[in-house]
């Protein structure tokens, strides 16, 4: 069976999507995009500067834009049987999977990358890759620290992101490498993203989410917070909703895939990290870019 999987913040490079302007589809697409944004992004994505292109409000719309149209692209040859995507590539996800429209997905997207930059410059906080332990020791750890430190991306065995206020984060590096870590790296993030630090950007995003439509996937969709399947847009929508101040379950997402059958997996968009962390997970699968 075949997976398709799309990929989140930090996959983006100077140059992506370039290739795709020469297909009529994909530019027709980029136009529309640049249309709804307001400013030229596809300029930014196939020439812009490392600063430009880490801009938030930039980001986020850039890697769904490079993932989707891609997606399009594929033509006859895209029958996913099943889509999951990394955080911000669970709304990509839900564009290839015809659930939500281009335009739709696009301004879900725009919105939530403006909401969670006014969530972080609310209070300074941050995010930190914890490698080398047990996912059951980093809860502990942070469940342990009176400060907000919260579990945020269960990337793969042995590779769990943590987030949470500034002063969470030093004390839980200090505890989680005297317990063992391999490595407690704090990240350079704009803010501490999958954790009720971000209630104020899901506040903001639940009316959006709610007031846009959502139709039945043509395959099931496995979704960050709980890592099940679902094809109803009713739970699609509270899924998405909870996704902003829940953790990322990629660990369990990649072994529910692999557990209902998923043996080759596509990741669709700039970079191939996803994949890495699925062969964490399983060495017996395939994995590839989608071209």
């Amino acid at each position: 069976m075949k997976a398709y999987i799309f990929p989140g913040q930090g996959a983006q490079f100077s140059g992506m999507g370039k290739d795709l302007y020469e297909n009529p589809l994909a530019k027709d697409l980029f136009e529309k995009a640049n249309e709804i944004i307001g400013f030229r992004i596809s300029d930014i994505m196939f020439g812009g500067t490392d600063e430009e292109l880490k801009q938030t409000k930039v980001t986020q719309p850039a890697i769904f834009l490079h993932s989707v149209i891609l997606a399009k692209t594929l033509g006859e040859g895209f029958k996913p049987e099943m889509v999951a995507g990394h955080s911000l590539g669970e709304f990509s996800a839900l564009v290839a999977a015809n659930a939500l429209s281009f335009e739709d997905g696009l301004k879900l997207v725009i919105a939530r990358a403006n909401a969670m930059q006014k969530a972080c410059e609310l209070q300074p906080s941050t995010m930190a890759a914890i490698l080398g332990l047990a996912d059951e020791v980093v809860e502990e750890v942070c469940a342990s620290i009176n400060e907000v430190v919260v579990p945020a991306n269960y990337n793969c065995p042995g590779q769990l992101v943590i987030s949470g206020s500034i002063e969470g984060i030093d004390i839980a590096c200090e505890k989680l490498t005297a317990a063992g870590a391999k490595r407690a790296l704090k990240l350079n993030v704009g803010g501490a993203f999958h954790s009720p630090l971000m209630e104020p950007a899901k506040v903001e995003l639940q009316d959006a989410i709610e007031k846009t439509t959502i139709l039945v996937p043509v395959c099931p969709i496995y979704q960050n917070v709980n890592a099940a399947p679902t094809t109803d847009p009713a739970t699609i929508k509270q899924n998405l909703i909870a996704q902003l101040t829940g953790a990322v379950r990629w660990t369990q997402t990649s072994t529910n895939m692999i557990a209902d059958g998923a043996t080759d997996f596509v990741e669709v968009g700039p970079g191939n990290v996803l994949q890495g962390l699925v062969k964490k997970v399983s060495r017996e699968v395939q994995t590839s870019s989608a071209t």
